[in-house]
């Protein structure tokens, strides 16, 4: 259970979509690069371009014909360079229960199941795009349909190298890490303190961090932080003082500070940016 206060499941959040996945404008980049994550599940699927991936602290390539399940609540982000393109869906919180607990990360290299993928897909996006009468209900019933051929593929293909990778000591403490930051990321911990709470040294969290995400911890902290201030500055009218104070900074100038050494605009400018 998320115990912060930007956990609310809304409507628009809690709704079957999909949407084409393409490179994003520089101004937009931090969307997809920043770790960040959905109160609902989300599938991407790569049909053409390559790049890398983190989810749960652990980064993999990802090229065509790759499907990726991404839990809710679970954090990752993503590179999308100049060839890529794919597909994100949006899964209502409902249809959670028919798919994985667990982050999924697939290579479809049989032919004949790249193809299917694709027609559930395109079968999908006509439903969803459709104007006729119970087109939603026929799109959640196709959703269905593709989370029994993504199990089937995953009992018959088991994705055994990043199976492998994710059951190391090193990538289950960091998942340890990513669940705790995305719980309580506002309220203002350091490292140190997710650290005692998980019975290690920051040293140690910070090593197993860089080895399977090349990020340090506290990289990965004020990743969070930061798209979750981004998203606020653009998204609402919140003041800035009232921001710093939701993402437990202590005070505004300490927060002004923090975001514009990152960005290297202040909350203020990055807001009249967004918006202009």
């Amino acid at each position: 259970m998320q115990s912060h206060q930007f956990s609310h499941l809304s409507d628009l959040e809690n709704r079957l979509a999909l949407s084409a996945v393409h490179q994003p404008t520089p101004a937009t980049r931090w969307k997809t690069e920043c770790l960040h994550s959905h109160p609902t599940p989300r599938l991407l699927i790569f049909t053409k371009g390559q790049g890398r991936i983190t989810v749960a602290g652990l980064t993999s390539g990802y090229g065509p014909n790759n499907v990726i399940f991404i839990p809710a609540h679970t954090l990752f982000s993503y590179e999308i360079g100049p060839t890529v393109f794919g597909y994100m869906l949006s899964i209502p919180s409902a249809m959670s229960g028919d798919w994985p607990e667990e982050p999924v990360h697939m290579r479809l290299r049989d032919v004949v199941a790249q193809k299917e993928l694709i027609s559930h897909v395109d079968a999908l996006e006509r439903e969803l795009k459709s104007d006729k009468e119970s087109h939603n209900r026929a799109a959640l019933y196709l959703l269905g349909i593709l989370s029994v051929f993504i199990e089937r593929q995953l009992t018959d293909n088991p994705p055994k190298d990043t199976m492998a990778r994710a059951a190391t000591t090193s990538a289950r403490l960091v998942a340890a890490y990513t669940d705790l930051v995305e719980r309580d990321f506002a309220t203002g911990k350091g490292v140190s303190d997710y650290a005692a709470a998980l019975g290690v040294t920051a040293t140690h969290l910070t090593r197993c961090c860089n080895q399977t995400c090349s990020r340090s911890a506290i990289a990965i902290l004020q990743d969070r932080i930061l798209f979750e201030a981004r998203t606020l500055l653009q998204t609402t009218k919140i003041p800035v003082k009232d921001i710093a104070a939701l993402l437990g900074f202590s005070s505004a100038a300490y927060f002004t500070r923090s975001f514009q050494g990152e960005t290297k605009l202040t909350p203020s400018a990055f807001r009249k940016a967004s918006q202009a």
